[in-house]
Order: C-alpha cells, then structure tokens, then sequence
C-alpha cells in the first residue's frame, strides 16, 4: 500500500516512521510512504503558504492553490479510488473499523491541516473523507496522520509476523485484550496467573477470552452495547 501525505513538515513525518514495524515493512516494500511538501508549490518567493482570514479573526489559514498543486502533483501515480483524507477535529472520529477498511485500499493521501485550518475551496475541491483521531485539537495534522497510518499499515498483510500477529488485539471483535504478563514470574508480590504457565491451551485460551470480556465491561462497555454482548 502506498501512502502519500500532503504537509508542511515532512521531517516531522519521515522521523516519526523510521522506525520499528514500520520501517522494516517501508524496507521491505510491504508499504511505501512519500512526502509531499506543500511550501514546495508556494507562488510566493518566501514560500509562504498562509494568509489572514476573510471576515476577520485569530490566527492564519492555509491557502488553496499550494495544496491544490501538491495534490495534482501525484494525482497521476494514485490509484482511480484513492481516498483524500482530511485529518480534521471536524472528521468522523477513527477506529478499528476504519482502519481495516482502509487497509484494504491500494493506496491513500493524506492532507496535514495547521494554523487555523485550510481554505474550504480546496477540501471541497479534492477531499474524499474527513477523520479525527479524537475531540480535541492538534498544532497540526501530521501527529495525527501518523496515527492513522501506522493503525493502518499493521493491518496489512505481510507487515506484521506471526509474534506480532494483531488477531487477538483490542478491538479485533469489539473486545479489549486480555491482560499480558512476561518474566518474571513473580514481581512485587504479583504472580503471573497459574493458568498461563500451566501450558493447557485450551484453558488459556478461555482465560482468555473471559479476561477480555471482563475488562471491556470495566473499561469500554460502550464496546459491548455495538454488538448486544
């Protein structure tokens, strides 16, 4: 899958997702990440891409024709379906559900917001969708776009190994994770259940399942309500 992100700080982008899982599935070819810096289409000499607000008021708003260029500047290599996300305070909130859906995508650009947001000409003119990654309010868009891509990229087939496998993740079926316990096997006076080193897999397996359910009742039942459990 190929990502492509529209924004003002490509270093931030590049440095937050050259590392870890990501990196090696970037390495790998599994997915590709490019950055598209929106100064580099400024007609302005200073490369200034923002301006006082009509109608008055604080701040500074990103300006059309930059992002407009940017974006027809890579419209030729997208797919004929890719999504142009907006990652907004105003988009419908990001979950599980929307990652895998997106995770079926050849591939997804992602326009960055900052200041006090973007002309309204230009989401209208080429934004397909609008997330956000919460109820509150970001400097920019880029922490948010790189949340919603590595949310994304694992869910991809090949980017994660067997270890790292997301199947029994929270969220795979509107269930929070079990509880997780490593060595030591005992630690401060806690002990790792008797269940998870009796090497009974069946029994752990239901532990398992009846932790998970446990804890979304303690922490999410709003999970449960979405499926009548």
């Amino acid at each position: 899958m190929k990502f492509y992100i529209l924004t003002l700080f490509p270093d931030m982008i590049k440095d937050g997702l050259s590392h870890s899982i990501i990196k090696r599935a970037c390495n790998e070819g599994t997915i590709s990440i490019e950055t598209i810096d929106i100064r580099d289409f400024s007609n302005n000499k200073h490369r200034h891409i923002d301006d006082y607000p009509y109608g008055g008021g604080a701040g500074m708003v990103m300006q059309p024709q930059p992002i407009y260029d940017a974006y027809m500047s890579i419209k030729p290599k997208l797919s004929e379906n890719c999504p142009v996300v907006y990652m907004t305070p105003q988009g419908k909130t990001f979950n599980q559900e929307k990652a895998k859906n997106l995770s079926k995508l050849e591939d997804m650009v992602i326009l960055c917001g900052h200041y006090e947001g973007v002309d309204e000409r230009v989401i209208e003119e080429i934004v397909t969708d609008e997330i956000s990654i919460g109820d509150f309010v970001l400097t920019g868009g880029e922490l948010a776009a790189m949340t919603v891509i590595d949310a994304v990229a694992r869910l991809i087939p090949g980017v994660l190994n067997k270890e790292e496998s997301f199947q029994e993740e929270s969220f795979s079926d509107n269930l929070l994770e079990y509880p997780q316990y490593t060595r030591p096997p005992e630690f401060m006076g806690r002990k790792v259940p008797a269940v998870l080193l009796s090497g009974h897999h069946q029994n752990i397996e239901k532990w398992r399942k009846e932790k998970s359910l446990e804890r979304t009742k303690a922490k999410r039942p709003d999970l449960l309500e979405k499926d009548n459990i």
